[in-house]
C-alpha cells in the first residue's frame, strides 16, 4: 500500500490517501509520530497501527475533555467511552493511560465522593454506599472511603433532625409525625436502630433544655 497523497485538510487534521481510494483523516502528532509522507510504501499491519494510534488520541482527547468538566471513575469513562469508540481494547488503553497519569484515581475520586454525600448532602451509611456503586466504583474502595466518615453520620442524623425536621417532632406523643420523620430518615440512608436512638436523644435533649 502507498500514501499517494498526503494534504492538510482543516487545522491540525491531515488527509491521507492510500492506493488513491481510501482517505483516512489523521492529527499532525500522528503524522509526526509515524514520519508519514506522500510515496511511502506500508504495509497492512502498519496502517492497522496508525489507525489504531489515531482513534487512541482522538479517545484520550475525549476523556481529558470530559474530566475538564467533572470527575470519573474508571468504569464510568470506561462506559462513556465505549458508547462512542466500541473497541475495549482501545477504551481500556485510554483508561490505563489515565490512570497512569493521576487523571483518574478511583481513591480519590471515592474520598471527594464521599465528602459531598456525607459531608454535604448529609446522607447515611447506606445510601451514599449506595450511590457510590452506581459511579462504578469497587465496594472495597467505598467502605474505605465511608469508614473514614464514621463519626459523621451520628453527627448529621443529629443535625438533620434539628434544622430540617424539627417541625414535625414537636410533641414525643405524635406518634405520625414522628414516623413521617423516620421514613424520610430512612430515604437518607440511615438504619432503623440509629434513627430510633436518635429520635429519642432528640426529645431527651428537648425535654431537658425546658428544665
Amino acid at each position: 500500500m502507498e500514501i499517494t497523497s498526503l494534504s492538510k485538510y482543516k487545522g491540525t487534521t491531515y488527509e491521507a490517501e492510500i492506493d488513491g481510494i481510501r482517505k483516512i483523516y489523521l492529527h499532525i502528532d500522528i503524522i509526526t509520530d509515524f514520519g508519514l509522507c506522500k510515496g511511502m510504501e506500508l504495509e497492512r499491519s502498519d496502517l492497522r497501527k496508525i489507525i489504531y494510534a489515531s482513534n487512541f488520541r482522538r479517545a484520550y482527547q475525549y476523556s481529558l475533555y470530559c474530566l475538564d468538566y467533572r470527575d470519573y471513575s474508571a468504569e464510568e469513562m470506561f462506559s462513556k467511552l465505549m458508547k462512542t469508540y466500541k473497541n475495549e481494547r482501545l477504551c481500556l488503553d485510554v483508561i490505563k493511560k489515565l490512570a497512569q497519569t493521576g487523571l483518574i484515581d478511583d481513591v480519590r475520586y471515592a474520598e471527594k465522593l464521599v465528602m459531598k454525600l456525607v459531608g454535604t448532602k448529609k446522607y447515611g451509611y447506606r445510601r451514599a454506599k449506595r450511590e457510590m456503586l452506581m459511579k462504578g466504583l469497587k465496594e472495597e474502595t467505598i467502605e474505605d472511603a465511608l469508614e473514614a466518615f464514621g463519626d459523621v453520620y451520628g453527627e448529621n442524623l443529629t443535625e438533620l433532625l434539628r434544622s430540617k425536621y424539627s417541625r414535625l417532632l414537636t410533641d414525643s406523643g405524635d406518634r405520625k409525625s414522628i414516623e413521617k420523620v423516620k421514613s424520610a430518615l430512612v430515604r437518607y440512608g440511615y438504619g432503623f436502630d440509629e434513627i430510633n436512638r436518635a429520635v429519642k436523644q432528640y426529645f431527651e435533649d428537648a425535654e431537658y433544655a425546658e428544665e
